[in-house]
């Protein structure tokens, strides 16, 4: 009832006003310590150097509204997808934190609009909005606590601004982000799938062997041909980047091209 009251005049008088007004647009509540947020603002390009010579930014808030928006994210995808396993959440969770993702939460919510800093266009610009958003969850976490925080990104933030059917699309099908991946670098790819019946009479389990190049790459399993062949592709492509799997396939070919020439 006080902040109904309150928010009036908070945010058309008074020095901080614009402050106030900014939170209260964004996120619909009006801040208990509003210094904590003009703070979330402050990147460290354009830090502020106190009289005792300490120079403030946004960095500590951020590194704690990482740790916050990963809890929370958690949290989430628990509730969302029941039924789904750990590996599958924590792709998820990794899409949803990403800087990408978050500096686009961040320009949706008006943020990059926002923001003090002094950067060299197309050089410290790439995530500094969304560092700025895990400031300000961190802000909101030391103003508002956990279970505020936790409404607010889940009620508010991702249920209007995150497309959770896009991302879930993107990240679940790693079937065929290996095949593109292989396309792209000219590289052949099997996936062997075999079926035990013997496993139990009306539970059947697949498994699948990923093969690129004639080399045994990665396995999975499932109850599935389609849920063992993603879990195989997953043991490849969700946890090695593009770089890694380049440099270990032209590592095996000098091999076998040395290999070869010995026999030669």
């Amino acid at each position: 009832m006080l902040d109904f009251l309150l928010r009036p005049f908070k945010r058309r008088f008074g020095a901080d006003r614009r402050f106030y007004a900014m939170v209260d647009d964004m996120f619909g509540f009006l801040p208990h310590n509003i210094e904590l947020y003009k703070l979330a603002l402050i990147h460290k390009s354009a830090s502020v150097k106190l009289e005792n010579g300490q120079t403030v930014n946004n960095e500590r808030l951020e590194y704690l509204g990482d740790a916050v928006i990963e809890a929370v994210t958690s949290d989430y995808l628990f509730i969302e997808f029941p039924d789904r396993d750990e590996g599958f959440l924590t792709q998820m969770r990794s899409r949803i934190v990403s800087r990408q993702s978050l500096n686009q939460l961040a320009e949706k919510l008006g943020l990059d609009q926002c923001l003090i800093a002094n950067y060299v266009p197309g050089v410290t610009q790439k995530h500094i909005y969304g560092d700025a958003f895990e400031a300000m969850m961190g802000a909101i976490y030391l103003d508002q606590g956990y279970n505020f925080v936790n409404r607010l990104l889940i009620n508010r933030i991702y249920a209007h601004l995150l497309d959770l059917e896009s991302v879930t699309a993107e990240e679940t099908d790693f079937k065929s982000r290996l095949i593109e991946w292989c396309q792209k670098h000219h590289h052949h790819i099997v996936f062997r799938t075999e079926h035990d019946k013997s496993y139990l009479p009306n539970h059947p389990v697949f498994y699948t062997t990923v093969l690129i190049d004639d080399m045994e790459m990665g396995h999975g399993s499932g109850d599935s041909k389609k849920a063992a062949e993603q879990h195989a592709a997953l043991s490849v492509a969700g946890y090695m980047t593009d770089e890694q799997c380049a440099s270990l396939l032209d590592k095996v070919d000098r091999m076998e091209r040395a290999e070869m020439r010995k026999a030669q």
